[in-house]
């Protein structure tokens, strides 16, 4: 029997660690920009919602559930 190949062992396992290395770094870019996309997505609903309240308000001063609002 010969004898064991020890370093290309040892290659084998460098390049399954790089490997994995790669997937986790671009595993977390992917997380990172969709994380990015959604903080976008909140900042244009937050001014449709501020739109909405808006428009809840009469042109008498007073909202759709008849309380009055305090504009100076």
């Amino acid at each position: 029997m010969g004898k064991p190949n020890y370093s290309f062992q040892k290659r084998q396992r460098e390049i399954a660690k790089q490997k994995k290395k790669e997937a986790k770094r671009l595993a977390k870019l992917a997380k990172k920009n969709s994380g990015d996309e959604d903080i976008e997505n909140m900042d244009e609903l937050d001014g449709e919602a501020v739109d909405l309240e808006d428009d809840d308000i009469d042109d008498d001063g007073e909202t759709d559930d008849g309380a009055e609002t305090d504009d100076d």
